[in-house]
Order: C-alpha cells, then sequence, then structure tokens
C-alpha cells in the first residue's frame, strides 16, 4: 500500500518542482544529471535571451528571496471550525484566518485557475507596525509567534518607517510572492483589482507589470472619496485600483467585455412607477413630474446623471435620441408626421437607416419621437430598460465616509477604520464577473467584499461565492473594538459576515411578510430572495500540519520511534485531518461530505464518492470489500475514479491485510489507494 505521501510530509503543492517538470517537457535536453545547463537552454532560446550587461528591470533588495518565498512548499494546513461558522453543511463560502502567503501556498492546488475575480486592499505603506511576518525561515512557526498563538520570547512587530532604510523594500518583499501565487489562482478570463495610494503606486505598477504581465495591464481605477482640508499643499482625496487581468488575449479572443449597470436606475424607476399610478395615462404629466424630480437630486446623486431619460411613453422612460446617419453622408428620404401628413424635416446627416421600410416598421412600433409639428427633425426612442448597463469609467466619486457610517450602523461602534464602499465593490464585482463566479480577497480586514458579495447576490439572484482571508492581527488593547469583545482583526470581520447575514434575512422576511399580507401589490419580480441563496461561510484557521515531523530526541530514541508510529498528532481532530487531506488532494474545501457508519467504521464520502476517507482503527477485510462496494453505488465520474484513503495504523502493522485490502479495492477498478 502505497503512503499518501503529500499527506505524511504535510507540504502543500510545490509549485518549484512543477515548473521544472514542465520545463524538462519542453526543453529536455538540457537536463543533465538532475540539474539545468543554462548555457544550453540560452542556446535553444535563441535570441530570445538578452545578455546585455544594462537592461531594464524593476528590482530591490529582497526580491530573489521573495522570488524563492513564492515557490517554498508550506508546511501548515487549515482546521475547520464550525463554531464560528454560519450554515457550516451547505455553505460554499469561506473564510481563513491567517497569514494569506501560507493560505494562498495551500490553495494552490484546490483552486488553481478557479477564482474569476480578486479584489485586495493590501496594507498601505504609513510607516506604522507592519504586521505580515519578514522572517520566512520557519513561517508557520513566525505566523504562530506574530500573532500570539505561541511564546514570542519579547519578539516585536517590526514597524516599516522610512528611517529604516528599507522602507519600499519590506513592502515590496511582502507584496511579491502574494502576487505571485494569487496569479496561480486566477482563470484565464480572471481579472484582479488592487487598491493602492499614493506611496506605493508607482512602485505597484513595476510590480505588477512585471509578475502580471505588463500586457494584461486594463486600467489605473482613480477613485475620488472627498476633500482633506486639513492637508498643507494639496487635498490628495483620492486612490487608485489597478486593474489587471490573468490573460488579455483570452479575453480579446473570446470576445469578453465588461459593463456595469447604471447608477440610481432603481431609484429612478420607483419615482416613474409611483409618478403613473398618481398620473396613469397622462405621459405629459409623468414627464413633468419626473423633469422635477431629477431637478431636486443633490448633483452627486448616481441617477442625476441619467436625466435626459425624462420623456415616457406606455413602454416606459427613454431620451430623444438623434435619429441621423453616424459621420454624415446617410440616405435622404420621405417620412409623412403622423398627425399633420407632411413629410418632416430630414437630418442633416441623414436618417440613421439606409432601409425605408425599417423605418417605417419603427414608427409603426412607436419607437420615433416626433415633435408637435413637421417642422422639426425626429428623434429615436432610446429606453432607460434598453440601455441599463455602461462601459465602466476609470474615474469615479464615492464619498469614503458614507462607508464608515454604514459599517459603524451595522456593528454597532467604529470598530475599524477607513472601511472601503461595499457599493463600490458591488460595482466592480457586477461587470467583472459572472453570476457564479468565486471572489476572492486575502487581505480582506472587515470583509466588504464578502458583504458586496451577499448584497449584489440578494440583488440579481446570483449564486457568487467568496474566499475571504485575513490575519488574525491583534486589535490594540486600548481601543474601542478591543473593549468591545474584538480581539483580533478576523473577529471583525467574520462579525460582519454574520450581520450583513442577519440583516438581509430580515429584510426578505420583511418582504415575504407584506407579500403575504398584501399579494395584490407585488408582482412577481418583487417577491422575496429565493431561500437557495448561499447566506452562510465555512471558518478555517491556519495551523501547522496535523501530520507529526520527525524530529527525535536522540536522548529518548526509543520513545522518538514509538512516537512516529502514530503520525497524527494527538490534539488534532478526525475532522482537522479529513481537510488537510482534501487540500492535499486539490479538492474544494467546500464540497459535500456525507458520514456513514460501514461495520462500526466511520467512513466519510466527499465529492459523490470522488474521495473516501476512513481513519478508523481495527480495519476488516468485510468493511474494505463494503467501502469498495461504495464506487458501484456513487460511480464517481471525475478522473481519476473514486480514490480511497485509510489510516495506516488502523491495519495495526498487519502487510498481508494491507495487500488483501488492495486487492479487494482493484478488483472493484479502484487503482488510488493511500495511506497515512
Amino acid at each position: 500500500m502505497q503512503k499518501l505521501s503529500p499527506t505524511t510530509d504535510g507540504g502543500s503543492k510545490d509549485i518549484l518542482a512543477e515548473n521544472i517538470a514542465r520545463l524538462k517537457e519542453i526543453f529536455p535536453e538540457v537536463f543533465a544529471e538532475g540539474k539545468i545547463d543554462f548555457d544550453a537552454l540560452k542556446q535553444l532560446l535563441g535570441e530570445y535571451v538578452d545578455d546585455a550587461n544594462e537592461r531594464y528591470s524593476f528590482t530591490w533588495n529582497g526580491k530573489s528571496q521573495a522570488r524563492r518565498i513564492a515557490q517554498t512548499p508550506s508546511m501548515g494546513t487549515l482546521r475547520p471550525c464550525p463554531d464560528e461558522s454560519v450554515n457550516w453543511d451547505t455553505t460554499q463560502n469561506l473564510f481563513i484566518e491567517g497569514d494569506n502567503l501560507e493560505v494562498l501556498k495551500l490553495l494552490q492546488k484546490s483552486y488553481y485557475k478557479k477564482i474569476k475575480m480578486i479584489y485586495i486592499d493590501p496594507p498601505y505603506n504609513t510607516g506604522k507596525e507592519f504586521i505580515y511576518p519578514d522572517n520566512f525561515r520557519d513561517s508557520i512557526k513566525n505566523y504562530m509567534e506574530l500573532t500570539g498563538q505561541t511564546d514570542t520570547e519579547g519578539r516585536k512587530l517590526s514597524t516599516n518607517a522610512e528611517t529604516s532604510g528599507r522602507y519600499h523594500t519590506d513592502w515590496l518583499n511582502m507584496m511579491y510572492p502574494r502576487l505571485k501565487l494569487a496569479r496561480n489562482l486566477l482563470r484565464d478570463d480572471g481579472v484582479i483589482f488592487i487598491s493602492i495610494d499614493e506611496t506605493e503606486h508607482p512602485n505597484l505598477r513595476k510590480l505588477a507589470d512585471e509578475v502580471l504581465g505588463e500586457e494584461n495591464f486594463i486600467a489605473d481605477m482613480v477613485w475620488s472619496a472627498g476633500r482633506k482640508n486639513d492637508s498643507k499643499y494639496i487635498s490628495v482625496s483620492h486612490e487608485y485600483i489597478l486593474a489587471y487581468v490573468r490573460d488579455v488575449e483570452h479575453l480579446r479572443e473570446n470576445d469578453i467585455i465588461w459593463r456595469q449597470r447604471k447608477g440610481g436606475l432603481d431609484e429612478i424607476y420607483a419615482a416613474y412607477a409611483r409618478l403613473r399610478k398618481a398620473y396613469r395615462a397622462d405621459n405629459k404629466a409623468v414627464e413633468n413630474g419626473l423633469k422635477q424630480w431629477f431637478a431636486g437630486l443633490p448633483e452627486t446623486h448616481a441617477a442625476k446623471a441619467h436625466r435626459h431619460y425624462c420623456c415616457v411613453d406606455q413602454r416606459g422612460i427613454y431620451f430623444a435620441a438623434d435619429i441621423s446617419w453616424p459621420g454624415g453622408g446617410g440616405p435622404n428620404y420621405e417620412v409623412l408626421h403622423p398627425s399633420t401628413g407632411k413629410p418632416v424635416r430630414i437630418p442633416s446627416r441623414g436618417w440613421m437607416t439606409s432601409d425605408p421600410a425599417k423605418m417605417a416598421q419603427w414608427i409603426k412600433e412607436d419607437r420615433v419621437h416626433f415633435g408637435e409639428t413637421e417642422d422639426s427633425v425626429p428623434c429615436i426612442k432610446s429606453y432607460l430598460a434598453e440601455r441599463e448597463e455602461e462601459v465602466p469609467y476609470s474615474v469615479f466619486y464615492q464619498d469614503g465616509r458614507a462607508a464608515t457610517k454604514r459599517l459603524r450602523e451595522l456593528l454597532g461602534g467604529d470598530w475599524f477604520e477607513n472601511p472601503k464602499d461595499e457599493t463600490v465593490l458591488k460595482k466592480i464585482v457586477e461587470f467583472a464577473g459572472d453570476k457564479g463566479a468565486i471572489i476572492l480577497d486575502f487581505f480582506s480586514g472587515s470583509c466588504t467584499t464578502a458583504h458586496a458579495v451577499l448584497d449584489l447576490n440578494k440583488q440579481d439572484g446570483g449564486s457568487r461565492k467568496f474566499i475571504m482571508v485575513q490575519l488574525p492581527e491583534p486589535c490594540d488593547k486600548n481601543s474601542e473594538a478591543f473593549k468591545a469583545g474584538y480581539k483580533t482583526i478576523a473577529d471583525i470581520g467574520k462579525e460582519r459576515i454574520r450581520r450583513v447575514i442577519k440583516k438581509l434575512n430580515e429584510e426578505d422576511a420583511k418582504t415575504t411578510a407584506k407579500e403575504t399580507q398584501n399579494p395584490a401589490l407585488f408582482s412577481s419580480a418583487d417577491s422575496a430572495a429565493p431561500r437557495e441563496l448561499d447566506r452562510g461561510f465555512k471558518v478555517f484557521k491556519l495551523a501547522s500540519s496535523n501530520i507529526k515531523t520527525w524530529d527525535p530526541d536522540f536522548n529518548k530514541l526509543e520513545h522518538s520511534l514509538l512516537n512516529v508510529t502514530e503520525p497524527i498528532k494527538p490534539e488534532r481532530s478526525e475532522a482537522d485531518v479529513l481537510y488537510e487531506i482534501l487540500l492535499k488532494y486539490g479538492l474544494d474545501l467546500t464540497l459535500p461530505i456525507e458520514k456513514r457508519e460501514i461495520g462500526g467504521k466511520t467512513v466519510h464520502i466527499i465529492g459523490g464518492g470522488n474521495l473516501v476517507v476512513c481513519l478508523a482503527m481495527n480495519m476488516t477485510l468485510p468493511v474494505v470489500e463494503q467501502i469498495a462496494a461504495l464506487k458501484d453505488e456513487f460511480k464517481p465520474e471525475t478522473p481519476p475514479g473514486m480514490r480511497v484513503v485509510f489510516k495506516d495504523a488502523g491495519f495495526a502493522n498487519n502487510d498481508e491485510l494491507k495487500t488483501n485490502a488492495v486487492q479487494i479495492l482493484k478488483q472493484h477498478g479502484i487503482e488510488d489507494v493511500r495511506a497515512l
């Protein structure tokens, strides 16, 4: 029976080994005695090699080490925490508490090229405490120390001040491996958005060009968040959101475009509905009321930009758009006014269609807006309902104070400074991702991204899923957040998601109650969000592997040798081990897990029979027979078919029993049989 080596050594996906394997597949002749002959590789690459001493490059102290860090497997795992979760058994959303560098490594197998969109708001380089670990000799141990989970022996967080001499390099060394790993998770049509301020914006552009590809840069979005009157020179009241795609050629080849729903539409439709109810078929009165409503809006209101949509007919709201031929030189034919019967004025550039029959059809369908007489040029009706989407703007205004106020109301206090605005992130998620996308945020902070995903799913019935990753950065003991019971930033993020879920569920319940009491007032479009919407999240926490590493005490060697026969750490549960196996196999952490009792042994059936795990002791062949029969029951189609994992100690060192178990499984067509 094989050893389950990826689980036994506790390591995550070995990216370096995979890259070397790919290189060997493409250029086998450059390998000699297991090493790469770079001179031979240069000869094969020919003109693509730059041997010049001076070339354009972006470098800094520690870059080589940062590159190596990205390729070093993690020796950690993710431990499930159902008690801190919401709807554990059904949700496909994740909140992972831990150092995002290690978490990104652990997600490499399970989520490789599965993420549609990544949004991150990394720590801005302000010279304050720099919580992310900078000692990578033992990253899991380092993480446990920094988050207060082990004795730090007086170790302090480093302060990334400008006087340190490594002001920019420390920040770049933190960002480089994380971006490198994040890119692996993006789908071919995936996109990453990165918020940043003036301090590191120039360096981030260079870094992202290198890691993500200069050709994949889409835009530098500018978010104006409000004037700051305390500045000595200029009020820097904006920040940036860099947008890069995984593969811009993939987007072009597949005609993928980005569009967003225009702001303020719901308010416009609501105003129109009130006016229509008041004035019924009197279109002129509805138009006048709509114009007055637009005029009364503040200039910053999202609906104000659409005030030209102030005409109405039986179809709805429209504006009278230009009906002439673009660029001029269009056709000139006679069009009669529907009331006077006389020819109307022809646009100076000619009609927008060369087909008089098509124009006649538009008029018949009442899609042409005529003046009171034939003296004015007609227009084409452009309906708001048919023009709800627009190209996203690279510059936009959103008052940053509004998000702080909403979060204060949601949580009941000012527990988090400068949260991102969920309404802005909703727009970004909407135009960049499909309704079933996975959205990742590995600097999740107060979990604004999760809030945006949950809100948007309610709004459009989507099934988007989120993965939030946040370091359990301790809250200052003198802070109001700590006094309110929040020990870490991760605690604040989890509580925000819980309260958003509670709020959305309460809103749905109120709507359902209103529908029940007054069904005539509600159309099917107004009905409450369907109950199948995913309103939950699974919590996992980063920890060292559940599998022991053999670190013998040579003064007590006999004890060490006996101890290693039980590879699983005594304080770890069966569930802990189960999810580590999922990670090592590259399976989704939200796959359904069915628990059965077979012959008195607990058996876990994962992903509809793709993986079966039994960690019981005292295994017997009748139990193995019943496990093998599961293949006929589930008929897993995903290659390589059903895989089975046992606990090696469960066979009590009986090699004959293990051999017979493997043969029984092979007889049922189960080839992948492993033990830990």
